[in-house]
């Protein structure tokens, strides 16, 4: 993307990061493993598992199979913050005992929304304390250029057509649960924290600084000078402000730092030293020849209203809308979701592709659309939609996070997935397992 913010930036430049951060990794010996609040945060990787359990058991054999990381689904966006900060808990005292069992150490990411929707700090500081270890700072670098989302000078950017927004000026900000007002990340880390972390104590590392010569060495440095239990905002642009900034970042925890980071999908990537690969073909995704797929809709943002429209349009689609004011009430409830799932078994045995979208606006007596609550119920009854229909469908697609996790969860019933890669930029495809249903 081209935008004055952009072009007014030091150039990128390939001084072989990337190649160095695989070398540290090699020389490390640590798996990442990254903890997802919805299943988006697939967005960037390829050939990386997925779990959507936690037990040590399984934990245990994800450290210890080869690979650089693998991802474990939380679904905390759903949950509230007390459900959320419990289950970082349990699932960290897991992960310690799973190390402890394969032998394999591990680092740690919370992966979060890229437009700053989410639990924090509360995600993390539960995380952290159920660790029991100290760590020396608190990363956070919400970066996504596939869904154009920027960080620069300090300031968060989400791209919208030609133009950067900043992130507290966008819907995203608006959010029924997670809003938030400043586009700063000081200034949002000030305020997420209520205050406990001041902006001016944040600490920054500048595009600048990622873009000069000895960029990695200026990264470590400052991470090094830094006292204990900094928050720290991370600029980047570009891909390879990401790679000097982990190539820095381990030069620091091979001196015996330690580091939590809450980030957007493009930190994983490099931070689990994967190349990038180009999105995948047909052949590659491999569905079978025939038969319709389903589509189901459950995000309500602007910009998926947008899409959906785009879609109601396209060939080979027949819409069935889900009317939430029926799912909402016990007396109707049910029939809707039997009226809707008849929908689209008839699509698909047709050969169509059934496309199932929530209605656009809510406003009840349980809630505004959005509102967690309300998500919650609505999410239920597309599970239950999902769990309805009789006729497999040729393939699944999922709109919006809570969509996502809870159809793969609850309706197909995944208990481990492999991330193939991207259909398009920032739209993971996964290869469910055999304990699922379809």
């Amino acid at each position: 993307m081209t935008h004055p913010v952009l072009e007014a930036l030091p150039a990128v430049s390939d001084r072989g990061d990337f190649a160095r951060v695989q070398a540290l990794l090699a020389a490390d010996g640590r798996k990442l493993v990254v903890l997802d609040d919805d299943p988006t945060g697939t967005q960037t990787v390829h050939g990386v598992p997925v779990l959507t359990e936690w037990s040590v058991a399984s934990l245990t054999t994800a450290l210890a199979e080869p690979g650089p990381c693998f991802y474990v689904l939380t679904n905390t966006r759903a949950l509230a913050l007390p459900a959320a900060a419990e289950l970082n808990r349990e699932l960290a005292r897991n992960l310690a005992a799973a190390s402890r069992a394969s032998g394999r150490a591990f680092a740690v990411v919370s992966r979060g929304d890229s437009t700053l929707r989410g639990h924090f700090p509360g995600e993390v500081d539960a995380l952290v304390e159920a660790l029991g270890e100290p760590v020396d700072g608190t990363l956070i670098i919400p970066a996504f250029f596939e869904g154009g989302r920027y960080t620069v000078h300090g300031v968060h950017y989400v791209a919208d057509g030609t133009r950067l927004v900043p992130a507290g000026e966008t819907e995203f900000a608006r959010d029924a649960t997670f809003g938030y007002r400043s586009s700063a990340l000081a200034d949002w880390v000030e305020e997420k924290t209520a205050g406990r972390v001041r902006a001016a104590d944040v600490a920054h590392i500048a595009i600048e600084t990622l873009r000069r010569a000895d960029g990695a060495s200026a990264v470590c440095a400052q991470l090094l000078a830094l006292p204990r239990g900094k928050v720290i905002v991370v600029d980047a642009a570009a891909y390879a402000d990401l790679e000097v900034f982990v190539h820095g970042l381990l030069q620091a925890e091979a001196a015996g730092r330690r580091y939590v980071a809450r980030t957007a999908a493009g930190f994983v990537r490099v931070r689990a030293g994967l190349r990038a690969r180009p999105v995948l073909s047909a052949a590659e995704i491999a569905p079978p020849a025939a038969g319709g797929g389903l589509i189901v809709v459950g995000s309500y943002v602007a910009k998926t209203t947008q899409q959906l429209e785009s879609a109601l349009v396209a060939p080979g689609i027949t819409p069935t809308e889900i009317h939430v004011d029926r799912l909402l009430d016990p007396a109707s409830r049910v029939a809707e979701i039997a009226r809707v799932a008849s929908a689209a078994d008839a699509a698909m045995l047709a050969g169509r592709h059934a496309l199932l979208f929530t209605s656009r606006k809510l406003v009840s007596a349980v809630g505004r659309a959005g509102e967690l609550g309300t998500a919650q119920i609505v999410s239920s009854a597309l599970v239950a939609i999902v769990r309805a229909i009789q006729v497999r469908p040729r393939f699944v697609i999922a709109k919006g996070g809570i969509t996502s996790s809870d159809l793969a969860t609850q309706a197909l019933g995944v208990k481990k997935a492999l991330v193939l890669g991207q259909a398009a930029p920032g739209i993971p495809v996964w290869q469910i397992g055999a304990e699922s249903r379809f």
